[in-house]
This record gives C-alpha cells, sequence and structure tokens, in this order.
C-alpha cells in the first residue's frame, strides 16, 4: 500500500468518527474573536484540505456580520448561537454562495430555533460525512486507481448536488418575492 492511500485511509477513518459539537456542548460563555477563531479552526479542521488550512478568519466572521449573514456580536463577544451559525456557513460556504446560505439560514429560523436547526444540520452532515467515509475505505485495497476513480465520482455528485440546491434555492427566492409583491 503507498503511503499516499495509507494517509487516505487515515483520514478517512478519522473524519468517519467526527461529529460537529452539539449544542448542548458548545461554550455557554461568551467568546472574543480570537477564542472564536481558535475554538472554530480546532472544531472545523478535520473538514479541511490539509491540516494546516484555517477554514476561518477574523476579516470572514466581520464580513459575515456586515452582510448580516451572522448576527451582531454583543460588545465584541460572540454566544453559543454565533458558533453554530459559523460552523454552518463554514460548512456550506464551499458549495452555495453567501447570499444563499444567508437566505436558507434564515428562512429555516423561521421555523426552527437556533438549537434545534443546528442539530438537524450536523446530524445531516455526520450521515453524509460517514457514508463518504464509507466508500473510501472500500476503495482502500483497491489503490490508487480506485480512489482516482472515486474522486471523481465524488466530484461529479457533489457537482449534481450543488446543482439542484442552486435550483431549489432560486425558486424559493422567486416564490418569495412573488409573496411580497
Amino acid at each position: 500500500m503507498s503511503e499516499a492511500v495509507e494517509k487516505i485511509g487515515e483520514w478517512a477513518n478519522r473524519t468517519q468518527e467526527y461529529r460537529p459539537v452539539a449544542w448542548d456542548r458548545l461554550p455557554e460563555i461568551y467568546l472574543y474573536m480570537d477564542q472564536v477563531l481558535t475554538y472554530m479552526n480546532k472544531q472545523l479542521e478535520p473538514l479541511t484540505r490539509t491540516e494546516d488550512a484555517a477554514p476561518l478568519t477574523s476579516s470572514m466572521i466581520n464580513n459575515y456580520v456586515k452582510d448580516g449573514v451572522l448576527p451582531r456580536p454583543e460588545q465584541k463577544k460572540y454566544s453559543r448561537e454565533h458558533l453554530a451559525m459559523l460552523t454552518m456557513i463554514c460548512m456550506l460556504k464551499p458549495v452555495l454562495t453567501i447570499p444563499d446560505i444567508d437566505m436558507l439560514l434564515k428562512g429555516l429560523l423561521e421555523d426552527n430555533s437556533s438549537a434545534n436547526m443546528y442539530e438537524r444540520f450536523c446530524g445531516a452532515q455526520s450521515t453524509a460525512l460517514q457514508d463518504v467515509c464509507k466508500r473510501v475505505a472500500a476503495a482502500l485495497p483497491e489503490g490508487e486507481a480506485a480512489l482516482s476513480r472515486l474522486a471523481i465520482e465524488l466530484s461529479i455528485e457533489a457537482e449534481a448536488r450543488r446543482t439542484a440546491a442552486e435550483r431549489i434555492l432560486s425558486e424559493l427566492e422567486a416564490a418569495q418575492r412573488e409573496k411580497e409583491h
């Protein structure tokens, strides 16, 4: 087995066990920006392309607040709700635009509490990661060629799912605009 295949297997094992922090385990105390960055980057590390990539920066958080995607912090302190929203934003950002994420999360918050929305999101995300990691583990014994084929399949599926999500969001947005007129 090549070193690359071994590293992919190690990643799949670690990632299959990954679970976003449950709502009731998110910090109850308010955090300052540097604490938020440390906490969030540690939580999201298993989902990054490389181990040294930081998925979240202070500029990103400030832009999310400025754009209204993330509520303003209270006296420069961030709450459990902020951490939950940042987790969802970071996980959705590689797939959807920030305006789409904003519309989606605001729409879901109309019918759900932050805690309920976050827990449902985390459950869906964990299930999806487990499914992908099982597929990776099944391809490992066949080596690099099988992993390359799987990477193509996963990429095609990701594009198809992103396209469907964007279409759904576009139609929902159009329906919402129609209601407002």
